[in-house]
């Protein structure tokens, strides 16, 4: 959840604070000199104090799914103490809330900004890379998934896009050593099941593929990624019952993804039940599926 760390410091520091003006028993009043460093300290309070009521105000909004509103606190919060340490939260948490509004180059630049305070912060390397791919811009993710992965001799996220990224290359081999990297660390990770079970599917070898899928939908049986492409692979393999269950299981979940309808009316192509084809392929069409693509399966 964003913030929660900051929100939860905000009420702890500001005790602190509040603490350390307060006068030993038995202190006499100091001089002008001191007086004036009171006063310069009761300056600081006052901002610290601004600085984590407006980042408490960005949670209420995060709360409220306010992106915007939220957006704008933190850029007030971190004007009012620029030097403090806790920036480098608030600028990824401005990111993270720029990616939601689709504002991806400046959520690049906070996630940036935020590494340039901490650059060894492994969550910020994933969050950039996943925004650099949005972008289009493979070589800058790849780089900071490689980092992650560096950092991070356990982190799973990193190594499963890297295998991801190789797969797209054509690099079966590489993507199979990012996958198995996981498994030596963590032997039933959803992450490298789901890129195996991926992978050999896209080479042909459905078989495999469904051995995989099956492992991660156990940890994830609603995932409809994961169950779409296992019943793509039990098609090919001619395993119709299945294929249905899964394609059923996962139209329960996203009623609107046109990629299942797809699904089904190859199903009931195989099946000769071509009234029900053609009803899938107009679904299909209706939720977002090119219609020439679509209407390929009549043929």
């Amino acid at each position: 959840m964003l913030l929660t760390a900051v929100a939860a410091q905000a009420q702890v520091i500001t005790h602190m604070a509040k603490e350390n003006t307060k006068v030993e028993r038995g202190e006499k009043p100091g001089s002008d000199d001191d007086r004036l460093s009171r006063q310069e300290m009761d300056v600081q309070l006052d901002s610290t104090a601004m600085y984590y009521q407006l980042v408490d105000s960005a949670q209420v909004r995060i709360q409220a799914q306010d992106w915007a509103g939220a957006e704008n606190y933190i850029r007030r919060a971190i004007a009012t103490e620029p030097h403090n340490n806790t920036n480098s939260l608030l600028l990824t948490n401005l990111g993270t809330l720029q990616r939601f509004q689709g504002k991806l180059d400046d959520a690049i630049k906070n996630y940036t900004l935020a590494l340039d305070m901490t650059p060894n912060a492994v969550i910020l390397l994933l969050n950039r890379a996943a925004v650099y791919m949005q972008t289009g811009n493979m070589d800058a993710a790849k780089k900071d998934f490689e980092k992650a992965r560096e950092l991070d001799e356990k982190e799973e996220e990193s190594r499963y896009s890297l295998g991801m990224l190789a797969m797209d290359q054509g690099d079966y081999d590489k993507a199979e050593a990012y996958f198995n990297e996981i498994r030596k660390v963590n032997p039933k990770s959803e992450y490298a099941n789901e890129g195996l079970g991926m992978m050999f599917k896209e080479k042909g070898d459905y078989a495999k593929g469904v051995v995989y899928l099956s492992e991660a939908i156990k940890q994830n049986e609603y995932n409809v990624t994961l169950l779409g492409n296992r019943a793509d692979c039990y098609l090919v393999l001619k395993q119709l019952n299945n294929a249905s269950n899964d394609i059923q299981t996962a139209l329960k979940q996203a009623p609107d993804d046109g990629s299942l309808y797809l699904l089904r009316a190859k199903l009931n192509k195989m099946r000769f039940n071509y009234d029900d084809m053609h009803r899938d392929i107009d679904l299909a069409i209706k939720y977002g599926v090119d219609e020439e693509t679509a209407k390929q399966i009549a043929k």
